[in-house]
């Protein structure tokens, strides 16, 4: 059956307002509404990162790389005798 019916949730909101009080909604909404502020903004600062260290891995790599291929090649030397 579920909670699909308006019924349902006037019935939820009227027992959330019996448990809390009429003054005690508005700053459970706001401390809920900050909490979610700071989870997305500790997702977007984790995804920041995460994109960061992806791109200087990858610098480091191809630094790395053209460094062991400049160690590597040895100029082709041809003698007259």
């Amino acid at each position: 059956m579920g909670f699909s019916s308006w019924s349902h949730w006037l019935i939820v909101l009227l027992i959330i307002v019996l448990l809390f009080g009429a003054k005690k909604i508005p700053e459970l909404a706001k401390g809920l509404g900050s909490g979610i502020k700071n989870f997305k903004k500790a997702i977007k600062e984790d995804e920041d990162e995460t994109t960061l260290n992806a791109t200087e891995s990858q610098q480091d790599k191809i630094q790395k790389d053209s460094t062991t291929k400049e160690t590597t090649t040895t100029p082709n030397e041809t003698t007259k005798v």
